[in-house]
């Protein structure tokens, strides 16, 4: 697992296939996204040595439903009292009451598609309690002063969700928006509603983002927003 300090409170966890957040504080921790099934072990282990243990951890914010962000969720939300966040709209997938909604593909889309999840365990992520459904403009208290506002970005999945902690002016952008090998920064891939997923870049880029974290690809850091709105035009 690669681990990349990214501002004095921020470290990216990097999985073989996607990767989740911890913000860290004087009030405990933050994750965003867990990861595939069976990441626990190594989200604990980076908590540890950042010096904190797992009973630091006080929420998880996911993005959206898919398995390789909520994977661990389950495991993570069992340490102890972890609250879980998601939006409402895929609340009911990640509880494990409905199915997860296929994405529409293009022909370059599915050969990706078969790529990445070949790389994926066959595990099925646990379902897990949603203890807060959250919605556009909500605001989630992260301790010592700073605060997540919920943006809401649908189109990867119905209920998919961005992060914005505008006091760092961090970005947590789930799937909704990628970066490739590159260094492009571009729409994510695998929409169930490609036009309600462009209008969701759309809004991202025009927050004032300094850093910016995808689900897949490397964070911008420095100026995100000006990326943002080039992988606009």
């Amino acid at each position: 697992m690669e681990i990349v300090v990214l501002h004095p409170q921020l470290v990216m966890l990097g999985f073989p296939v996607g990767q989740a957040y911890l913000w860290h504080g004087r009030d405990g921790l933050t994750l965003v996204d867990t990861g595939v099934p069976g990441s626990g072990e190594q989200i604990e282990r980076v908590i540890g040595e950042l010096g904190y243990r797992r009973a630091d951890l006080r929420r998880v914010l996911l993005t959206h439903c898919h398995a390789d962000h909520v994977g661990a969720a389950a495991e993570v939300a069992g340490w102890h009292d972890v609250e879980v966040v998601a939006h409402h709209l895929d609340a009911p997938v990640i509880r494990g009451e409905a199915a997860v909604p296929p994405p529409v593909l293009s022909d370059w889309e599915q050969r990706l598609w078969d790529q990445v999840h070949s790389q994926m365990p066959a595990e099925t992520p646990a379902p897990v309690g949603v203890d807060r459904e959250v919605g556009d403009g909500d605001d989630i208290d992260l301790g010592g002063g700073v605060h997540a506002v919920c943006v809401a970005a649908p189109g990867h999945t119905p209920g998919s969700v961005a992060y914005y902690l505008p006091e760092p002016r961090v970005l947590f952008t789930g799937d909704t928006i990628a970066r490739g090998h590159d260094g492009t920064v571009m729409l994510g891939v695998f929409n169930v509603d490609p036009d309600r997923a462009t209008a969701s870049l759309r809004r991202q880029a025009e927050l004032d983002t300094d850093i910016a974290c995808f689900g897949h690809g490397q964070p911008v850091i420095g100026d995100a927003a000006t990326s943002l709105r080039a992988a606009v035009r």
